[in-house]
């Protein structure tokens, strides 16, 4: 695919318009757009709206509210950045952020909220996802919206298991 500039969602001539529900889930309701690391922002966003949502979810369903919502973040993401991809000519375009979405969520999965383990959580994320240690790399490989969400997911797994090793040996609080 060639390159374009993108921070611009906007469809090639030729190419079928992505649908505005796409555009709003792939980008995080516009989150995507902002600059620079537009991942980033979509990582702390989700951390922020986390902390707040926590403060009305009791703490026993917090791990279930994240599971839902990372699923969900997941199960519509696929098909939105898959439009969007189709619409832009882009294999992964920077400004589709629901990926970061479904893996920060994943990381956060029965961990206990403070500010110590959302940072440390929004941390190890970006890092994982930066550096897509095997077998994250190949999951960029799947088709369309798969490899661009699942890999995520992956990166999310990996800072996952990271923050449950440090909350097991006491290194996290609980």
């Amino acid at each position: 695919m060639d390159k374009r500039d993108e921070a611009d969602p906007g469809t090639v001539p030729g190419r079928p318009h992505a649908p505005l529900w796409a555009t709003l889930t792939a980008t995080f309701f516009g989150t995507g757009l902002l600059r620079p690391g537009p991942g980033s922002w979509a990582s702390a966003a989700t951390v922020l709206l986390w902390w707040l949502l926590t403060r009305w979810i009791a703490p026993s369903m917090q791990p279930w509210a994240a599971i839902v919502l990372a699923g969900l973040a997941i199960a519509v993401g696929i098909p939105a950045a898959t439009q969007i991809a189709r619409a832009t000519g882009l294999d992964d375009p920077q400004f589709v952020v629901i990926d970061e979405v479904a893996g920060q969520l994943i990381t956060l999965i029965f961990i206990p909220v403070s500010w110590k383990s959302l940072l440390l959580g929004f941390i190890l994320f970006r890092g994982f996802d930066i550096v897509k240690p095997p077998p994250v790399r190949s999951l960029e490989r799947l088709p369309e919206g798969a490899g661009i969400v699942i890999d995520d997911v992956g990166a999310g797994l990996y800072a996952l298991a990271v923050m449950h090793i440090l909350l097991h040996f006491g290194l996290l609080p609980r």
